[in-house]
């Protein structure tokens, strides 16, 4: 997404939000929106069952290499979500992302700002961003 495009989303989250202005009330949507995607993923797995979850132990063995590491480790998720839940859970993320344009709104904050910081970071420690 464009810098145009994250600041123009995030001057139309700027103009349609109108209920939830307060600080606090951001907060709370911003959590129950977050909850709300686990909710949605999770159902995909236990009432549709489009995707399984298989996990266990991640078998990791330092002396690989890192490349070999990304083939090894596995996400724990096998099948692809149907039309459905992949819906359900684009609307549940998009939401989230309101919640948080909102959030960068109110405290005078560029998303795109985010966003690039956030890439700069990874760049800068690659795979090790995370861990």
């Amino acid at each position: 997404m464009s810098a145009q495009s994250l600041h123009a989303f995030q001057d139309q989250v700027s103009e349609l939000l109108l209920r939830h202005r307060s600080l606090l009330d951001i907060l709370s949507k911003t959590g129950q929106s977050g909850a709300a995607v686990n909710r949605v993923v999770a159902k995909s797995v236990t009432e549709c069952g489009c995707i399984e979850l298989h996990a266990r132990k991640q078998d990791y063995e330092p002396e690989s290499g890192l490349e070999q590491a990304k083939v090894l480790l596995d996400n724990h998720v096998q099948g692809q979500l149907c039309e459905n839940c992949r819906e359900a859970i684009t609307a549940e993320l998009g939401r989230s992302l309101f919640y948080m344009s909102a959030l960068c709104n109110l405290l005078d904050i560029r998303l795109e700002d985010v966003v690039e910081k956030e890439s700069r970071k990874c760049s800068t420690l690659g795979l090790f961003n995370m861990s």
